[in-house]
């Protein structure tokens, strides 16, 4: 049996990819959908109101204390979910994969380093990163490009105008940088990495790689055309399922304050104090619901699709009705 139709032959699978895809065509037709983006547009409905206005025909899922769409928070909060997601796991895919491919392949010591470096980066908590860089954004880059007094306090040198002028192209593309992103690109790689190492120690001294020694194929093409490709599957999976707990993270990080506000952590920040209120959760429920609801369905429907991988990857699946 193929891998698609393995992959097709569980109920699970279905609902997982119909869950994705419903969130990429959100994130593609958001400019139809909800043509006034929630991350750029202003409070133009009755600004004077500081009350969540319930469901109506202006306001599908109801607004948020500044008068703000839920809709629109909505809709424009899959697609920066999905390019934050997407985007960094396939960052920490590729760099795992090769580091844990690596290893594996030229072994001894070089895997013995690698894999100590990576063991190490394990063992460094994810939130102490995104702390670093989150300071690193707001008290040096952005008090070095508005030549404040901190700036000053580190280098007395940075205060002089010619100096920041000169500098501060360097560092005006890197305020465009998620301190998030940053941090998980540093500290989640290192699965793909063991991933990878266990998958390529295994399948190295199979004959078809032996094969390609044998026959005098160079090191980068074995390790290109016959060993990731066939080992990769694993790392597929992990990749799938991180997309998801991803986009989870970083709206709970950034609830709290951590990283870049995202369309969804704002409307739930916007909204806490009504739910936090007597009856809030009965009264307010659209300032909570809708968001987390498509919170929810966007890590459930990613693990879905990466529970079908394996199922669809593994020759080995015994079939049940």
């Amino acid at each position: 049996m193929g891998i698609t139709r393995r992959f097709f032959s569980h109920w699970q699978n279905w609902l997982g990819l119909a869950i994705v895809l419903a969130f990429v065509l959100m994130a593609i037709f958001a400019p139809l959908l909800s043509p006034t983006d929630s991350e750029t547009q202003t409070p133009n409905a009755q600004p004077y109101l500081k009350i969540p206005q319930p469901p109506s025909p202006e306001a599908r899922l109801g607004t948020l204390p500044d008068q703000t769409s839920v809709f629109d928070s909505l809709i424009w909060g899959s697609r920066d979910a999905l390019r934050f997601g997407v985007g960094v796991t396939a960052i920490v895919f590729l760099f795992g994969t090769l580091i844990g491919t690596i290893a594996a392949f030229f072994g001894g010591r070089v895997n013995t380093l690698l894999m100590w470096v990576t063991d190490s980066f394990l063992a460094f908590p994810i939130i102490a990163a995104v702390v670093f860089f989150q300071q690193v954004y707001n008290n040096l880059l952005v008090a070095l490009l508005e030549q404040t007094e901190f700036a000053g306090y580190y280098s007395y040198v940075l205060r002089t105008p010619a100096i920041m002028e000169t500098i501060k192209p360097l560092f005006t593309p890197l305020m465009k940088l998620n301190p998030t992103a940053l941090a998980f690109a540093l500290l989640m790689w290192m699965s793909y990495a063991r991933v990878m190492n266990a998958s390529v120690m295994s399948m190295k001294q199979m004959e078809f790689v032996l094969a390609a020694k044998v026959s005098g194929a160079k090191k980068f093409r074995v390790i290109f055309r016959h060993l990731i490709p066939n080992a990769i599957a694993p790392a597929l999976v992990l990749a799938a399922k991180d997309v998801g707990a991803l986009v989870v993270l970083q709206t709970t990080f950034s609830f709290i304050g951590l990283g870049h506000p995202t369309p969804w952590s704002s409307a739930l920040l916007s909204g806490k104090d009504w739910i936090f209120s007597p009856k809030g959760i009965v009264m307010y429920w659209w300032v909570f619901v809708p968001i987390t609801v498509a919170l929810i369905l966007f890590g459930v429907g990613w693990n879905l699709l990466g529970d079908g991988l394996i199922d669809a990857m593994n020759p080995r699946t015994v079939e049940t009705n």
